[in-house]
């Protein structure tokens, strides 16, 4: 598994607790800082404050492009790897939109519904313009 797939799957978790929990993104991080058994990956900062950063735009562009879904309705998991991704997408210059969906695709397959891989590929495609 690549450092930046590790990254990818502790800001996963950063942001699913952090909504899970009612904790503030920048609060999280240095909650969870301080284990040495489990320490902070940079990269897993950089999306945690990259999605605080651009929160509203994200979460507007999943409810325009998640058809059938009310975002308070998605899983927690669907609904951070989405933002997580868009935030790839969007504001991450050194990853390409079809690696940003292929990573979130393979973390919502390992951690959510059977169906939610393709809902969260689909949407992030929306999202890139892969999908007009």
């Amino acid at each position: 598994m690549s450092a930046r797939t590790r990254a990818r799957r502790r800001a996963l978790e950063l942001l699913f607790e952090s909504e899970a929990r009612g904790i503030a993104l920048g609060d999280i991080v240095a909650l969870r800082s301080d284990d040495p058994a489990y320490p902070m990956k940079e990269y897993a900062v950089e999306i945690v404050d990259g999605v605080a950063a651009h929160a509203d735009e994200i979460d507007e562009l999943i409810r325009t492009y998640s058809r059938g879904w009310e975002i308070d309705r998605m899983p927690g998991v669907d609904r951070a790897l989405l933002r997580l991704a868009s935030w790839e997408i969007l504001h991450n210059d050194t990853v390409d939109a079809p690696v940003a969906i292929s990573e979130a695709r393979a973390l919502a397959k390992e951690f959510s519904t059977d169906d939610s891989p393709a809902f969260v590929a689909g949407v992030l495609s929306k999202i890139a313009g892969l999908d007009d």
